[in-house]
């Protein structure tokens, strides 16, 4: 079973016994573990030992026999020290230590679909079969069910595991004192000493990947952190430059060998080649995905950020079936490995529009859709920005929320596809840390009053209430947040900005993207009052908070697009297609048919790229038919609504906000 890890039991303690000992946890440690005295900061040092958080690590080390830093640096790698309310990850992982019990968290998930789209998402085939939910028998591997083994190593309940964080940090030193004691290694009091046990609490079943999880971990404690987590403490964790683990312990932790031959990675991460099958089959059907010679016959503008709506094992058999759908990259929750299926050079099927899937690369992110109230590990938000900036770099992708788009930024590429199309990985991914760690931070490019923004909320303090993330429909726990909350008037008591494209009312439901903006995003001002800002979006006013004791939004530059004169308003599409002219001898005209949406006169919206409309004709088996089509009609892809859009640039006029 991949990533099935058993740890020895060693005797219970009564937990009268843990709860003495952990009275006294703090001054204890510093005896037990003399080396985390150490501080650049003990100023710093002094306030976080005050906080709940700072004890309870401090607690766990001396119980358990743990030093209190790779304790800090594990917990940093998977939360950050965050504890997230309580609510699970996309893999079931719950608090500070991300200690899993999926089968708990698919339990109490509504099971619906926040999407019909066909992926492949061209008109010149028919569509795929819709994607098929997690089934409610499936097997949960071991690393994804590491807080049932918490509990028996403890003796804490489960409940108290997944929401005391004190006690998900025990159980974490726990299980991690365990996988020390397996590798027959003492609990030594230096970090040093402790590689073999980070690599293993990884759940990774490589030792490729085991080691790329542990190498963070150990980064993290040479270089320190300190932040405030999403429960308002301060957790410091204090630098430890020159510390040099022992990496030979990795030969004896019994993992397999991966290899990375064949695949298109950067040395920075653990990666391993999975190929998705290209195949012939039925009645002169094949799938799953279209060969190509990217970026020689088109270039690759996009990269689209997915999340798996399924479990990895799940999405491995999903992307190894000829029948169905693909996408090049795959990343795994609990230690950031990825696997590649589709060479960049050929076309998945992934996004569910053929112009974007033609021109783009796809990551999924392991997770559940049943979770949508869920947070992403810290390990996966590090591989997935590692692979990103070198995919950027080599293949000239700018790194804007233009380019590097979420699922649920690709537009429908007609109007009956705009209300199938999918949500995801919403509006719980940090798209602000995110940048951070692709190294293209958003911030302010603008003097104040500007007339475009960037939207920019603070993710932890942000916490618009959502609906619909259980199966009984309470409100989502309160958690940080990208996306920010659009009305129709100045006044949260106003309707919401309605989507005329979803034909639904607008709701505050956690898939429902009719009235919000994400991190990133970048919008035309069309008033202000107080503290509110009005932007242009889908073709309407629409109205939100920005106080400026707690802006929302910063000030930003670039171009915009508007009407040209002497016209009401113009056409706005999904994809951006050659005109009928262009078309050679076979190869069938396909349609440019404008979506649901106008852009009226007097409104503008910022411009991306200028390209040529452009079509990839891909419908046999043999690619001797095969075709890139390029027409002399161009247009402007637009930040529209929450998801990208075109407009033919003989419409419009380009100028400056």
């Amino acid at each position: 079973m991949r990533g099935s890890v058993t740890f020895p039991r060693p005797a219970r303690t009564p937990r009268s016994v843990r709860t003495h000992r952990a009275a006294g946890a703090v001054a204890s440690a510093a005896l037990l573990f003399p080396l985390l005295a150490a501080s650049p900061s003990p100023v710093v040092a002094a306030e976080s030992a005050t906080t709940g958080l700072q004890r309870a690590f401090a607690a766990a080390s001396a119980e358990y026999q743990v030093p209190q830093s790779v304790l800090l640096g594990v917990s940093y790698l998977q939360s950050r020290w965050d504890a997230h309310g309580g609510a699970p990850s996309v893999t079931g992982g719950y608090g500070p230590m991300h200690l899993t019990d999926a089968r708990t968290a698919l339990a109490t998930a509504p099971h619906h679909s926040e999407g019909t789209e066909d992926p492949r998402g061209d008109d010149a085939r028919a569509p795929l079969r819709p994607e098929a939910p997690l089934p409610a028998d499936a097997e949960i591997p071991a690393r994804l069910r590491t807080l049932p083994e918490a509990a028996e190593l403890t003796g804490l309940s489960r409940e108290e595991l997944r929401t005391d964080p004190a006690a998900n940090v025990a159980g974490g030193a726990a299980l991690l004192a365990a996988a020390q004691r397996a590798l027959g290694e003492p609990l030594t009091a230096d970090p040093a000493d402790w590689y073999g046990a980070v690599a293993r609490f990884s759940g990774a079943d490589d030792t490729a990947t085991a080691a790329a999880y542990a190498d963070d971990v150990y980064d993290v404690i040479r270089g320190g952190e300190e932040r405030t987590t999403d429960a308002g403490q301060l957790v410091a964790l204090p630098a430890r430059p020159g510390l040099a683990p022992d990496k030979g312990q990795l030969r004896r932790t019994g993992l397999r060998t991966a290899s990375a031959a064949g695949t298109e990675c950067p040395g920075s991460v653990s990666c391993e080649w999975i190929p998705a099958p290209y195949e012939q089959f039925g009645d002169n059907d094949y799938g799953n995905h279209d060969l190509g010679d990217r970026p020689a016959a088109q270039s690759i503008k996009y990269i689209v950020v997915h999340d798996t709506e399924g479990g990895w094992e799940g999405v491995l058999d999903l992307v190894q079936d000829p029948t169905y759908v693909s996408w090049q990259y795959s990343l795994r929750s609990t230690d950031g490995h990825i696997a590649q299926h589709v060479k960049a050079k050929d076309v998945a099927w992934h996004a569910g529009n053929w112009y974007i899937n033609s021109k783009s690369i796809g990551l999924e992110h392991e997770g559940f859709l049943a979770f949508p109230d869920s947070w992403y590990t810290e390990a996966m938000y590090r591989s997935s920005a590692r692979l990103v900036a070198y995919l950027a770099e080599k293949y000239g992708i700018p790194l804007d929320r233009q380019h590097i788009l979420g699922h649920d930024t690709v537009p429908g590429p007609t109007a009956s596809t705009v209300p199938g199309m999918h949500t995801d990985p919403g509006p719980y991914w940090d798209w602000r840390h995110y940048f951070e760690l692709l190294g293209r931070p958003f911030e302010a490019t603008a003097r104040k009053n500007a007339g475009l923004v960037t939207i920019l909320p603070d993710y932890t303090a942000h916490q618009p209430v959502y609906t619909g993330c259980t199966a009984k429909g309470e409100p989502c726990v309160a958690h940080g947040s990208s996306a920010v909350r659009l009305y129709s008037d100045h006044d949260e008591n106003a309707p919401l900005i309605k989507d005329i494209g979803l034909g639904t009312t607008p709701t505050t439901g956690v898939n429902d993207l009719s009235s919000r903006v994400s991190t990133g995003q970048r919008y035309a001002v069309a008033d202000r009052f107080g503290d509110w800002t009005a932007i242009w979006y889908l073709g309407q006013k629409a109205w939100f908070r920005n106080p400026a004791a707690q802006p929302t939004a910063v000030p930003a530059n670039g171009l915009v697009v508007t009407p040209k004169d002497g016209v009401d308003s113009v056409p706005v599409y999904g994809r951006a297609y050659p005109e009928a002219s262009a078309y050679p001898a076979g190869v069938p005209v396909q349609s440019v048919s404008p979506l649901p949406y106008r852009l009226p006169a007097g409104q503008k919206y910022v411009a991306g790229d200028r390209v040529p409309g452009e079509y990839y004709y891909a419908v046999t088996f043999a690619t001797d038919a095969h075709r890139v089509v390029v027409g002399k009609d161009l247009y402007y892809e637009i930040q529209y609504g929450h998801r990208v859009a075109f407009v033919r640039a003989a419409d419009v006029r380009l100028t400056s906000p």
